[in-house]
């Protein structure tokens, strides 16, 4: 039973009950600490006047970066005022890059080596090392690089196989052991960075890769190269590579900086470490840019192969008992976006193509020279079985075996349907 002086303190907490929860509904609510970091800035220095191959990754890079900002934290401008480095101006950005040039002035010069001893960023391209006269720069050249004077260069330009022997780096602990470069023209140096000690070497020139170079007289046939390395000093990288292979006559870009995703890997993962925000995530591909594989269908158990064992431009890709030889041994080497050329071991200039560029079904496959066609170009597609299947770029349609196990069928493409006739086992050949 309740007494008549229990009401008034009901109603009172009443009240307050209804004052307190009108005031939770009022009040604003409390401040919550951000979880995402603002974008660092970067700022890209070039020059664009100089070689045709260094203007043109001039023009991809300024195309390729802008398309990474967003994803991977970063703001990108781009200009060709060096005296950002000379009047304050770059001290608005956390990173610099210099893609085809380097100050060429006293107030540039300072301002840049100042940016750089008070905690700026950097990322340096190809031409950005190169000099013959070190000494007109000595900070930069042989400290702050440390590679000294431009000694030699390989000619015409190609894909490296490049050894990462830090994979501690945030910049390349997300590298394999080895893999497959861009295509570039490559610089050596007169100074041997290995005996510096504020420099550490990345990734350099494994030497699977001589004779690198295509002119017998201008070709690295043995030796130590350096092409990735940063000094321990500073918050800084250099990259050996950033030069197109062009057609001169008419300034047609032939290769793509950015074709390989292991190296664009590098380029994220170190531009993020100078930014000071994480590291990109490495792919779910397993394939490997610089092993062999042979492909064996699932539903008939015969190995894709180049017939008669020849490399010649239409040589027919067919399929044929697996049997171990170059024949049935490809590299899957990336151009972009996850796409990869299938180049055979015996001339791994020469890939898998669909001939006529057609798009049709039944469309017979060909090993021809490697021209960047997208009909060249094959998507691997990691299938829960672990096995692949691989659809061409310029179609969206897939590599085909025959349903029965006859030697010397010719492979096609066709419309992607999941049966065993497009699903390859990939195995890693020594």
């Amino acid at each position: 039973m309740h007494t008549t002086s229990s009401r008034p303190t009901r109603a009172i907490l009443r009240v307050l009950l209804l004052l307190a929860t009108l005031l939770a509904v009022a009040a604003p609510p409390a401040a919550q600490a951000s979880t995402t970091a603002a974008p660092f800035k970067v700022l890209a220095l070039y020059s664009g006047t100089w070689d045709a191959a260094h203007i043109d990754f001039d023009k991809e890079a300024n195309d390729w970066f802008p398309k990474q900002a967003a994803a991977n934290g970063f703001t990108y401008t781009a200009s060709t005022n060096w005296d950002l480095l000379g009047n304050g101006g770059v001290n608005a950005y956390q990173v610099v890059l210099f893609l085809d040039d380097l100050p060429q002035t006293s107030a540039q010069r300072s301002g840049f080596e100042q940016y750089m001893r008070n905690g700026g960023a950097w990322m340096g391209f190809h031409v950005s090392a190169f000099t013959t006269s070190a000494s007109d720069w000595p900070w930069y050249h042989n400290q702050f690089l440390g590679s000294g004077n431009f000694q030699s260069n390989t000619w015409g330009p190609t894909t490296a196989v490049l050894k990462v022997e830090d994979r501690t780096h945030p910049a390349t602990k997300n590298l394999p052991a080895t893999f497959t470069s861009a295509v570039s023209e490559w610089y050596s140096w007169s100074n041997d960075l290995r005996q510096n000690p504020d420099i550490k070497i990345l990734a350099s020139v494994d030497p699977s890769s001589f004779p690198l170079g295509t002119d017998p007289n201008q070709s690295w046939y043995s030796g130590y190269y350096p092409i990735l390395w940063t000094n321990t000093k500073y918050k800084m990288l250099y990259a050996n590579f950033g030069h197109n292979a062009m057609d001169y006559s008419t300034n047609t870009r032939l290769s793509s900086t950015f074709a390989s995703e292991t190296q664009n890997r590098f380029v994220l993962d170190g531009l993020k470490w100078l930014g000071g925000a994480g590291s990109t995530t490495p792919p779910a591909d397993s394939i490997s840019e610089t092993s062999w594989y042979s492909l064996t269908n699932a539903g008939n158990g015969t190995c894709v192969d180049a017939r008669a064992a020849a490399t010649a431009n239409g040589t027919a890709i067919q399929q044929y008992t697996c049997n171990g030889t170059q024949a049935q041994q490809f590299q899957f080497r990336s151009t972009d976006s996850g796409y990869r050329q299938a180049g055979i071991r015996a001339n791994p200039q020469q890939v898998i193509d669909v001939t006529g560029v057609s798009t049709a079904d039944n469309a017979p496959l060909q090993l021809w020279s490697y021209g960047g066609g997208q009909n060249q170009q094959w998507l691997p597609v990691k299938e829960s079985t672990g096995r692949y299947h691989f659809s061409a770029r310029h179609s969206g349609k897939c590599l085909t075996a025959a349903s029965a196990a006859t030697n010397s069928v010719q492979l096609t493409q066709r419309t992607c349907d999941g049966s065993s006739a497009q699903s390859f086992t990939l195995t890693a050949q020594p």
